[in-house]
């Protein structure tokens, strides 16, 4: 029977369950979009007083260390490698001994946490030197200064990841939605009082304490209390340990890219890591909207899936998520392109970063756009595994390809700057994304290949139209208000070829998507509905 005209196959994945993973997927697409609205008022507010040279060079690399604590203990995993854990341990022993993990896990994480902040604090001077030596001495030391501003900021977030984490397995998602938006209305907040580069340092302190740590905290608080015990040698931490430790020890593309990027880039000319860094918070943003949203709104769902032992209805609505992602992806990398000078223009010219800086920053998002679709299926295909307590295979899957990626990183750097960086980068996710699917496939069975690709040439077929369309009625204006027409008018145009291309050829449950927010636009703007098409059956709205 041919795919498309037969409903997703649903097997017995509840209408509640289903309903319940979309709603806490649009809630953090939602957090997530006005994140990333409230984190360009930070990129325009630190471009503004800042500009592109050393001192945001040295602002952007000072994340790194932190970086590299939070991966080496998990941080940024924190919720895959617990919520199934958690998950299980509570429907196989109860709720006691699932509190008794988190209250271990939680009090040894934060000790070990604060235990490593202290020793990078106290080295940081030694390990910017030895691994920025290209920086110049002044800039070298405004790293340092910065790095030791952010560093404690890693134990709230840890922490705090492992709050939400709990909270997220108990269908409680407003702390998980509301911490970026206020880490960075906090970042804003202190570089606007200070007007130095320092200040956004001091707000991302601030921003983690009260986002990350403290909201959840006090939601938290509500419903349980909290217990914390340090037992470091316990065997509920031991298995937490041994889920999280392939994250640990393992690298992986998603994390070290933007590493690759510091390093690599801070041995070009001054400027280039700032550069890159501000094209790729513009090409982030679909990322976290389509990609990092929903494959955290579906972890949750897709490990009881696998601890009911229901691996069929797993499969099946990890291939339905994968094949509205990468709609999405593709449809949104096509946008990022076609809008890319607009979008720099309008996002980061004022102040300090001039028409020259605008014309960089707008060819590497260029470039950085294509990563879009690499990025969002490997986001949710690695979800397969990590659903499954499978964390060995994709760390060592992923870790392979990003030490065979570092010369690709370092050729392309040396040959062609830093737009070779860019194109590296969205040559070693592509592969590495292809990669997780196709272990996925040969591992568990699925997803299917076959529905993914065709939702991928639809959506490649429509965004293609658009950005004809929507190229042939820019203007290209050299200043602010032509990029606000090109960005009103063109972006008008492709959404609507946009609109028209997914009901015309799109796959059926993109189609049903579409017209399913018809029908609530309509119910709100109170017209009447009657003249929106059906949608298909089990097309799921």
């Amino acid at each position: 029977m041919n795919e498309e005209a037969s409903p997703q196959r649903g097997g017995g994945l509840g209408e509640a369950s289903a309903g319940r993973m979309k709603a806490a997927a649009l809630l953090l697409a939602g957090s997530v979009l006005a994140s990333r609205f409230i984190g360009y008022l930070r990129e325009v507010a630190l471009a503004h007083q800042v500009g592109v040279g050393p001192e945001t060079d040295a602002f952007y690399t000072a994340f790194l260390i932190p970086d590299i604590l939070n991966y080496l203990l998990a941080g940024g995993a924190l919720a895959i490698a617990f919520i199934p854990l958690y998950n299980r341990v509570r429907r196989r022993e109860g709720e006691e001994a699932g509190e008794d993990l988190f209250a271990k896990v939680l009090g040894t994480l934060g000790v070990l946490t604060a235990i490593a902040t202290v020793l990078l604090w106290l080295g940081a001077d030694y390990l910017v030197r030895v691994g920025f030596p290209d920086f110049a001495p002044d800039t070298q030391q405004l790293t340092v200064r910065l790095t030791r501003i952010v560093l404690p900021a890693q134990i709230f977030f840890l922490t705090g990841g492992l709050l939400r984490a709990v909270l997220m397995a108990h269908g409680r998602f407003v702390a998980q939605a509301a911490a970026p938006l206020i880490y960075n209305g906090a970042i804003i907040a202190g570089g606007i009082a200070t007007g130095t580069v320092e200040g956004f340092a001091w707000g991302v302190l601030v921003g983690a304490f009260v986002g990350n740590w403290l909201v959840p905290l006090i939601e938290i608080l509500r419903f349980r209390r909290l217990r914390i015990r340090v037992a470091p040698l316990s065997p509920q931490f031991a298995a937490y340990i041994k889920l999280a430790l392939p994250l640990m020890l393992g690298i992986s593309l998603v994390t070290v890219d933007e590493w690759y990027e510091k390093f690599f880039g801070a041995t070009l000319a001054a400027g280039t890591v700032a550069q890159l860094g501000f094209a790729r918070k513009l090409m982030m943003a679909p990322v976290a909207v389509v990609g990092q949203a929903v494959a955290a709104a579906a972890l949750p769902l897709l490990s009881r899936l696998y601890a009911e032992g229901k691996s069929d209805e797993l499969n099946d609505t990890l291939l339905g998520t994968l094949r509205a992602t990468v709609s999405l992806a593709v449809i949104a990398s096509a946008g990022c392109f076609v809008f890319a000078v607009p979008m720099v223009d309008l996002v980061y010219r004022y102040g300090r970063f001039d028409a020259a800086a605008a014309s960089r920053v707008s060819a590497l998002l260029a470039i950085l756009c294509w990563a879009v679709p690499g990025w969002v299926l490997q986001q949710v295909a690695v979800r397969a595994f990590y659903a499954r307590e499978e964390m060995w295979r994709p760390m060592l899957l992923g870790s392979g390809i990003a030490l065979a990626a570092i010369p690709l990183y370092m050729g392309l750097a040396q040959s062609f700057d830093a737009e070779g960086l860019a194109a590296a980068g969205v040559v070693a996710i592509t592969l590495n994304a292809l990669a997780t699917l196709a272990w996925s496939r040969t591992r568990f069975g699925g997803p299917q290949w076959g529905p993914v690709a065709s939702s991928f040439g639809r959506a490649a077929i429509v965004s293609v139209a658009a950005s004809i369309a929507a190229g042939l009625v820019m203007t290209h204006g050299p200043d602010r208000i032509g990029a606000l027409r090109d960005m009103a008018i063109g972006g008008g145009v492709f959404a609507v070829v946009v609109l028209l291309g997914v009901l015309t050829i799109g796959d059926e449950r993109t189609k049903a998507s579409v017209r399913g927010l018809g029908r609530r636009l309509a119910r709100i703007t109170g017209r009447p509905p009657s003249s929106l098409p059906p949608s298909e059956p089990g097309g799921g709205e």
